[in-house]
């Protein structure tokens, strides 16, 4: 599957939240959107990603950065990962994964040792006009956020 990368147009999206609205990426226009995608919600890896993304989440916005993080969980699974975990930014639900696939973040990957397809944790950027800033992929659920921070210039 091919993988996004700095100057490429994002692919709009339109998915539902665990707030049980809906988030689409194109009325995010006009700021610049954090994007990440996370194999399973509660999981511990996923939550201490997500706990990371709400930690750093007022110093994210301060920056003009909005967080949205994709999953193929479904919206009941969704809402109860950010009530337990007191998430403010939306959790949007790809069970066909054809988000996820049109992001580069749906494919093979290795797990114990093993090739799997499945979610690749993946984190893009994207500005305020709709184009990738930055796109990661493989990334680690511990440390990322720090990283993506220190990446976007963000103390």
């Amino acid at each position: 599957m091919p993988r996004l990368a700095a100057g490429d147009t994002a692919p709009d999206f339109t998915l539902p939240t665990a707030d049980g609205g809906s988030v689409t990426l194109s009325d995010l226009r006009g700021q610049h959107v954090v994007v990440y995608f996370y194999p399973a919600a509660g999981t511990p890896g996923c939550t201490k990603q997500a706990c990371d993304f709400r930690d750093s989440l007022a110093s994210l916005q301060a920056h003009g950065y909005r967080v949205v993080g994709v999953s193929p969980d479904a919206v009941p699974a969704l809402a109860r990962f950010a009530e337990a975990e007191d998430l403010t930014f939306p959790l949007a639900s790809d069970p066909d994964k054809a988000v996820l696939e049109a992001w580069g973040a749906w494919g093979e990957k290795s797990l114990y040792g093993k090739t799997v397809t499945g979610v690749i944790r993946s984190t893009v950027v994207v500005d305020p006009e709709g184009t990738v800033e930055l796109a990661q992929y493989n990334v680690k659920a511990t440390g990322h956020v720090a990283k993506l921070r220190r990446d976007l210039g963000i103390d």
